[in-house]
């Protein structure tokens, strides 16, 4: 699927990579759809070179990442390993193209939903689970809030408890997150709009409708103009809704509009940054100590205040470019081609942390088998912060490489340590 920066669906093809051994005449036709592809592809990003959205900007990796105009995202499920290996001879020689592996935990799930097929009414289910795949490398929360947390499958007693109780913790985790990042009021889907403190899906629906039909929101007063969005949740719902580029600055802030008048005073004098020089502020305007701090806060940090820009960047890999860190000897086993078999002790990797249970961490190194970082094998720095997150950059070095047959197929048992 090609997607635009925005999301939406420019085209679909679908191409078969891995046929059969001998059947050249595939293999030929595999890469003249990709070659189409992305031709296409090289076409719409000529034509959008101007600078991205501010919500986009920070999902582009650093360095020469820079310099890709089209990149291909790969679900980290089957056959990940073996298409990566294939694009990378496909995009020899190329310039402006890159690629990165994102996790497509519950892609399946969303494509076969409701929600997916009155999204995309036009595309079969494959192609649906394509583009969210494809999506996640621009957004991934807003991708995400689509499916059911349970489906996602982080977790191993999760079918152990009370199932309306669950539901309800993680419908209330996921509504945390979509706030604490906020959301874009002009490009939010109704599913990400549903997550927002004070909205509902008729809310939601009812947003969609006025940008269809009025365009953008220029400020955020304008929500009052919608139907049956009344006082109450505008006070709810306006801190967590961005407006970038409108007629009101603070919008683009997770300052709510109650604020503004302490924010601009702020601007005029910011003072000291001191906690006695906050509670003095905070006394002076009549406001909280924690508000006086939220709001001094998002002046500071600006359109930066994003959580998610203190994760690592995406890592876009280019062929011929090594996907290295600035003072590391890690290396990228999948880039590279290294299998299980190969690993030796001592070996630095880089990982994706896969799940986190209450012995370590699971970590995904690239070779088709997840390696066990134990609680022992912690740096002081991530036992100071109670271990790593789910899908956290992490750096590690192997301690050993069992192989063992189950079945009548291989499993590795894999210890990997940070310390």
């Amino acid at each position: 699927a090609l997607i635009s920066l925005t999301g939406q669906v420019l085209s679909t093809k679908t191409i078969f990579p891995h046929p059969p051994q001998g059947q050249h005449v595939a293999h030929v036709a595999a890469e003249r759809a990709l070659t189409e592809m992305l031709e296409e592809a090289m076409l719409e990003g000529g034509a959008n070179m101007g600078e991205e959205p501010p919500t986009k900007r920070r999902r582009t990796a650093t360095g020469a990442a820079y310099d890709c105009r089209v990149v291909c995202s790969i679900g980290n499920g089957t056959a990940s390993r073996e298409t990566e290996a294939w694009l990378r001879k496909q995009f020899a020689d190329q310039n402006g193209l890159g690629y990165a592996i994102v996790d497509e935990a519950g892609a399946s799930v969303y494509s076969a939903s409701p929600l997916a097929a009155a999204e995309l009414p036009d595309l079969d289910v494959c192609l649906r689970g394509a583009v969210s795949i494809a999506r996640r490398l621009l957004d991934p929360l807003a991708e995400l809030v689509k499916i059911d947390p349970r489906s996602i499958g982080v977790g191993l007693y999760q079918h152990d408890v009370d199932q309306k109780r669950l539901a309800e913790e993680l419908r209330g985790a996921a509504m945390s997150c979509v706030n604490s990042v906020g959301v874009d009021l002009n490009t939010a889907s109704p599913a990400l709009l549903e997550h927002v403190a004070g909205l509902n899906g008729r809310l939601a629906r009812s947003i969609l409708k006025h940008r269809e039909e009025k365009g953008g929101f220029k400020d955020r007063q304008e929500l009052l103009k919608i139907k049956g969005f009344g006082p109450k949740s505008f006070q709810q719902a306006a801190g967590f809704l961005r407006i970038f580029g409108g007629s009101e600055p603070l919008d683009a802030l997770p300052i709510h509009p109650e604020s503004y008048a302490v924010a601009k005073s702020l601007q005029d004098s910011p003072g000291d940054a001191s906690e006695a020089s906050v509670e003095a502020l905070a006394v002076q305007f009549g406001v909280g100590v924690e508000t006086m701090r939220d709001i001094r806060g998002a002046l500071v940090e600006g359109a930066t205040s994003d959580p998610r820009r203190q994760e690592a960047p995406m890592r876009i890999k280019e062929p011929g470019k090594k996907t290295t860190q600035v003072g590391s000897t890690a290396i990228d086993a999948q880039e590279e081609g290294i299998t299980a078999s190969q690993l030796t002790p001592q070996m630095r990797l880089l990982g994706v942390v896969k799940n986190v249970v209450a012995f370590g961490a699971f970590v995904d190194v690239g070779v088709g088998h997840d390696g066990l970082l134990h609680i022992s094998n912690y740096p002081p720095e991530l036992r100071e912060r109670s271990g790593p997150s789910v899908n956290d950059q992490v750096e590690v070095t192997v301690l050993s490489a069992e192989r063992r047959q189950e079945r009548g197929k291989d499993k590795w048992r894999i210890g990997l340590t940070m310390r």
